[in-house]
């Protein structure tokens, strides 16, 4: 019988390694921002990267980590199709910077956006923009090495009782992070109504995914 300290520090340990390891300025939080305040998919946006998150903590703490870590080309697959997805985001986030659009509550509850160059125009269908969470989440070998390898290696110095609590403290973690910040950017509307709010956001999100995308590219070259 495991005692209520032990399973305790164990889910805590979890939430706190799950949290550090994804709240960070990166590719799929900016991503997930970008959709939240067009109030694009939200929904399908925040369960897809929840989904794969859990997925991923699920397989790192099975053991899932050694096998990354025996077959690096893996992550090398990854990297390179990474990188040529978040340089193509990037340069459609810059495209909008061109001509941003205003939100807007046309009586549709949800809100409007209307913006010719948006990057979310090719994401338009809820089926698209899975697809595009899709890649934005597994298409970046970090993540492997982070949530898989990183916090798999944690997990397996608990014993089997309590690695699934240091697990439910990761996923709990990872879901609330999302879930809060994809319905939470709405509240950053009223600041949205302005184009050139617009405008700094495109191309805040179009560094961001230039320069991760750079970054696996150098990785892979170096």
């Amino acid at each position: 019988m495991i005692g209520t300290a032990p399973v305790a520090a164990a889910f805590l340990a979890g939430a706190g390694l799950g949290a550090s390891l994804i709240i960070a300025i990166g590719a799929q939080n900016a991503f997930v921002l970008h959709r939240g305040i067009r109030r694009h998919h939200v929904l399908a946006v925040v369960v897809t990267c929840i989904v794969c998150d859990w997925a991923l903590i699920a397989l790192g703490a099975a053991g899932f980590g050694a096998l990354i870590s025996a077959f690096p080309l893996l992550t090398d697959i990854a990297a390179w199709g990474g990188a040529a997805f978040l340089l193509g985001y990037g340069v459609l986030a810059f495209r909008s910077a061109v001509h941003p659009g205003a939100l807007s509550a046309d009586g549709l509850g949800e809100g409007t956006l209307e913006s010719p160059g948006a990057p979310v125009a090719a994401s338009s269908t809820t089926r698209a923009a899975v697809v595009a969470t899709l890649a934005v989440s597994l298409l970046n070998p970090h993540v492997y090495l982070d949530t898989v390898v990183l916090l798999g290696s944690l997990a397996a110095q608990y014993e089997p009782a309590l690695r699934v609590w240091f697990t439910a403290g990761a996923m709990l973690a990872s879901g609330v992070w999302f879930a809060g910040l994809g319905f939470g950017a709405r509240l950053l509307a009223p600041v949205f109504e302005r184009p050139m709010a617009w405008r700094v956001l495109d191309i805040f999100v179009g560094l961001i995914m230039l320069w991760i995308a750079s970054g696996l590219v150098r990785g892979q070259l170096g």
